[in-house]
């Protein structure tokens, strides 16, 4: 589940992170009172006005109405609002979020943290998350950090440093000081940043999260060291244990058939392509998306309806297959292990009448208990649904309604 800017950085602090000061608002109105606030509690005589949304690339982003960036600079006080009117209520595009953009609903309007002092202002770049090759936990780090992170990736790759957290260990102190020699980092500052990086991955594992990115973290000229931007995403299978954290998804920065099919406790992902799939179980859906391409078709979604599909799960799954207006057919593909094979027909038959008429052809696949007296109910209902055994014959007549 990934969150807000201003939500990680809460939670952050919460740790011990340093983090950039700032306030949130939802109108012009609430950001000028926010800068107010935050100039009586920090002092700060400039803003940062910055689009709160979930994706990256927003100070390169330009918001479609105004011509605005994502991220900008108000000077002053008076110049908070007429900022933050001309990214709220816009679309944001950047390169994360593609040509359709993002609305904005949300400001955040944070402390500048750039300001003179005995040295310059350095960005650095700074992630925590599992590396699934080694089964370790990684904190990858870079002294190219800022707007351009992934030219550096991809151009310079050898200035992204990576130190490897071995488990049941955790974090060792010489890594640490590892990470602020690597980074260039000396007196206070080799201080300030060993401690960052401790409260940053306690922060890492307190949490559950999949991925922490701070981009950047900030050497600031006095010394200090911030995190300026977090981008965190939490492990959805853990939120059971972080109740609290449930409240910060904010559904409108989700795909809504996604947010749909959670209602219903169906695990579904919108893809690109023109069959749409329902299944039980993940490998048995990877292994029908690979059949529906092999086929001559793309698949339009990744649907597990678990393994007790039911005729609610099956309606469901087929009221949000056909929300997509690129679906051309569905194709079914049921392993009747737990649940039966003719129990699913059934739901399938009494989710079809309860709908009405659906405008494209089903191809359903039904094995494992009860699989022929499955195909029979199918047969025999009458509606524009085809039953196969064989997943061959399965992919033929996929081949067959495209």
């Amino acid at each position: 589940m990934n969150i807000h800017e201003y939500q990680g950085k809460e939670i952050l602090k919460g740790f011990g992170v340093t983090v950039q000061e700032g306030i949130v608002a939802s109108t012009p109105e609430e950001a000028s009172a926010a800068a107010k606030k935050l100039q009586e509690e920090t002092n700060t005589g400039w803003f940062v006005v910055k689009a709160q949304i979930h994706a990256g690339g927003r100070g390169k982003g330009t918001v479609k109405e105004t011509d605005s960036r994502g991220v900008v600079l108000a000077k002053s006080l008076e110049e908070v609002p007429e900022k933050a009117a001309g990214i709220l209520g816009g679309t944001l595009v950047t390169i994360q979020t593609g040509e359709v953009g993002k609305k904005v609903n949300k400001v955040l309007i944070a402390q500048d943290v750039y300001y003179p002092g005995d040295s310059e202002p350095k960005e650095y770049y700074m992630g925590v998350l599992l590396d699934r090759a080694t089964g370790k936990n990684v904190i990858m780090y870079s002294t190219e950090g800022g707007m351009d992170i992934e030219d550096v990736a991809e151009k310079t790759p050898e200035k992204i440093f990576k130190e490897w957290i071995e488990p049941g260990m955790g974090l060792q102190p010489f890594q640490a000081r590892k990470v602020a020699f690597n980074l260039g980092l000396s007196g206070a500052a080799f201080k300030a940043m060993v401690k960052f990086v401790n409260a940053l991955y306690k922060a890492y594992l307190g949490t559950d999260s999949s991925m922490f990115e701070i981009n950047p973290v900030l050497k600031t000229s006095d010394d200090k060291i911030l995190a300026v931007d977090a981008k965190v995403s939490l492990e959805d299978n853990a939120l059971f244990r972080h109740p609290d954290y449930e409240a910060l998804r904010d559904d409108s920065e989700e795909d809504p058939l996604e947010v749909e099919a959670k209602k219903h406790n169906l695990n579904y992902i919108k893809l690109d392509g023109n069959v749409g799939c329902m299944v039980n179980g993940a490998g048995l859906a990877m292994a029908t998306m690979d059949m529906i391409k092999l086929s001559g078709g793309a698949p339009a979604n990744f649907l597990d309806v678990g393994g007790t599909a039911n005729a609610q799960t099956v309606e469901a799954g087929f009221r949000l297959i056909l929300k997509d207006e690129n679906v051309k057919a569905i194709l079914v593909n049921i392993f009747g292990g737990i649940v039966r094979c003719d129990r699913v027909a059934q739901g399938i038959v009494d989710a079809y009448k309860n709908i009405g008429e659906i405008p494209v052809p089903i191809i359903v696949r039904l094995q494992g208990t009860n699989s022929e007296e499955a195909k029979k109910i199918i047969s025999d209902s009458g509606l524009k649904v085809f039953p196969a055994t064989p997943l061959e014959e399965a992919a033929e007549l996929v081949k067959k309604v495209l």
